[in-house]
């Protein structure tokens, strides 16, 4: 299940679920059957079924949370400088330009850090800080809209060809081999 904001379950929240899985053990411990235990607690049977598999394979340590799936692996203070660092630009950590890619926070986060993200994983950490994509704040000065105006109408029609339904219903050629 997907969560918008990088979000999900807080803390309380997980903690509520915790307790009903540990309401669950107590019933399994009395022979209670899938089907009660589900209507007792309000919940699917199938998640009654998942919970009584992690409890005989594990005990009650198999239904307990494991934690939040999605924290951070930098601590709030590392988090504090990579903004810093991120604030300073790319050029002073040694790229040609003024853009900040993901591969390239993800290349700084190794550096500053020792720690290893994907490229996803470094947009959710981004996202989850407040930083979102960079978007130019003006057009070009070199720009011409009246030249890109002209380009669309005369070059791409012949750069793009044909559309397929035109030239296959233009052709009054019979495939070879038909008759």
């Amino acid at each position: 299940m997907r969560f918008a904001q990088g979000g999900g379950l807080t803390d309380t929240e997980r903690a509520a679920r915790e307790r009903i899985r540990l309401q669950a053990v107590v019933r399994f411990e009395a022979g209670e059957k899938n089907r009660e235990v589900a209507a007792a607690l309000r919940v699917s049977e199938r998640s009654v079924e998942r919970w009584r598999r992690a409890w005989r394979e594990r005990g009650r340590v198999g239904v307990l949370s494991q934690g939040s799936p999605g924290r951070s692996r930098l601590s709030a203070t590392q988090v504090a400088r990579l903004e810093r660092e991120l604030e300073r630009g790319p050029l002073i950590h040694g790229w040609a330009d003024q853009r900040w890619t993901l591969a390239r926070v993800k290349t700084l986060i190794g550096r500053l850090f020792h720690v290893s993200y994907t490229v996803e994983g470094t947009w959710r950490l981004l996202k989850r800080h407040g930083w979102s994509w960079q978007q130019p704040a003006r057009r070009a000065i070199e720009r011409d809209d009246d030249a890109v105006e002209v380009w669309k109408k005369e070059t791409w029609p012949r750069v793009r060809g044909p559309r397929r339904s035109a030239v296959l219903g233009s052709s009054s050629r019979t495939r070879p081999g038909s008759r």
